[in-house]
């Protein structure tokens, strides 16, 4: 395997040392090959929100199995799961499920386009939205854990209608519209960025894209596989109020399981093959392990304790690293919501991937490495958002403040 594991950021090449390798997952836990355990805040990266190999939904699992892995067909759970979500995400008229949040991403990218009769897109600078040709601009996660400034093998032909611009400037929207009048099929972007660490958006922002976007007549495109039912049960366009025309999901509405889905306005998504003629297909979209997954898990997440418990343990954990880095005489910046959260090390505020780009990467190394002695596994990257999930308890918190502590008076 090219560096030894299946997706970049695993290696720690921007961390240092070794990955960790898993054995085995429960709760709020982890251990490795060699029987350690760790308090974890990857999550999966972003799924396990209830908890790792949470008890219900094993057990809707282990009934599904006797069913069969994979039907090729149609499935009745993708109409209960279909129905959940359209209840949940305020923008969700029409919803089609696939295997990945990069291909629901790749799909939406189509569908902009197939609606509009466009070609150009705007994303911002540090957003990650799979590793599609077309995305891979100025991306976040990965890309800028590794130093890459794009990717080789990705023609510029692909990219020329991929337009940037800064996370939270707005005037920088405003200028690209005026100079590709009438040719910019959408806008899309993480409503709050998890792939260039931990950045919410500025007030305002989201609100003014909505207005630009209707003004050209272009789309507006919320990529909430991370966001979705994380930071509220309808995503970031339930906390921030703001609608857009189409949402790309993923994560924890698969449990754990390979999932994603897109969605939005009925008009724009009846284009879709084989009700339209825009054409996306999958041998394995809508399996009925993940939609089993996907509903037991948006089944446990419907209760109107969760997000506050979300939000209350995350911020004493977000809140707390902070106040620890500056008593121990380090630059540092932080926020989160719900259950989802970052630090930097950098005096900030960061409102973009310019603003992260200023982190002592080489610091937060040196603390990745010394949490990991401490029994704390956090994201092996400056640059990667964190989560909690609700199996995080009180103690666990308290235990990562304290290791955090020890680590942060000795960097």
């Amino acid at each position: 395997m090219p560096g030894g594991v299946s997706s970049p950021v695993r290696a720690f090449k921007s961390v240092g040392g070794q990955p960790i390798v898993f054995d085995r997952v429960q709760g709020a836990y982890i251990w490795d090959v060699d029987g350690n355990q760790y308090i974890d805040y990857v999550g999966t990266w972003g799924p396990a929100i209830c908890g790792h190999a949470h008890p219900v939904v094993i057990a809707a699992l282990h009934a599904a199995l006797e069913k069969g892995t994979s039907f090729g067909a149609p499935s009745v759970l993708e109409n209960i799961l279909a129905e959940m979500v359209i209840d949940a995400v305020p923008c969700m008229e029409m919803v089609r499920f696939v295997n990945s949040g990069t291909e629901a991403c790749m799909a939406v990218l189509r569908l902009m386009r197939a609606f509009t009769g466009r070609d150009k897109i705007i994303k911002f600078e540090g957003c990650y939205h799979g590793h599609a040709d077309m995305f891979l601009v100025k991306a976040g996660s990965g890309v800028a854990t590794l130093g890459l400034p794009d990717s080789p093998g990705v023609p510029k032909s692909v990219t020329s209608h991929t337009l940037t611009a800064p996370f939270n400037d707005l005037e920088a929207v405003k200028a690209l519209f005026a100079e590709n009048r009438d040719e910019i099929a959408g806008v899309i972007l993480e409503p709050v960025v998890g792939n260039a660490g931990f950045i919410p958006p500025d007030a305002g922002f989201l609100e003014g894209l909505r207005e630009l976007t209707h003004e050209h007549g272009a789309l507006l495109v919320f990529d909430e596989v991370m966001t979705g039912f994380r930071i509220a049960y309808g995503g970031a366009q339930e906390k921030f109020g703001i609608t857009p025309d189409l949402t790309t999901l993923g994560k924890i509405i698969g449990g754990g399981l390979p999932v994603g889905a897109y969605g939005g306005r009925r008009d724009i998504m009846s284009m879709v093959a084989p009700a339209g003629p825009m054409y996306q297909a999958g041998t394995l979209s809508g399996n009925p392990l993940a939609m089993t997954a996907g509903i037991k898990t948006l089944e446990l997440l419907h209760n109107a304790d969760t997000y506050s418990y979300l939000d209350k343990i995350t911020k004493k954990l977000a809140v707390g690293l902070v106040e620890i880095a500056h008593q121990t005489g380090h630059a540092a910046c932080g926020g989160h919501i719900s259950g989802m959260f970052g630090l930097f090390f950098t005096d900030g505020p960061v409102h973009n991937y310019e603003d992260a780009k200023k982190s002592d990467t080489a610091k937060f190394g040196r603390f990745h490495r010394g949490m990991l002695e401490h029994g704390i596994y956090l994201a092996p990257s400056q640059f990667e958002a964190g989560f909690t999930s609700l199996a995080h308890t009180d103690s666990d918190i308290e235990q990562t403040l304290q290791a955090a502590q020890d680590v942060m008076s000795s960097l």
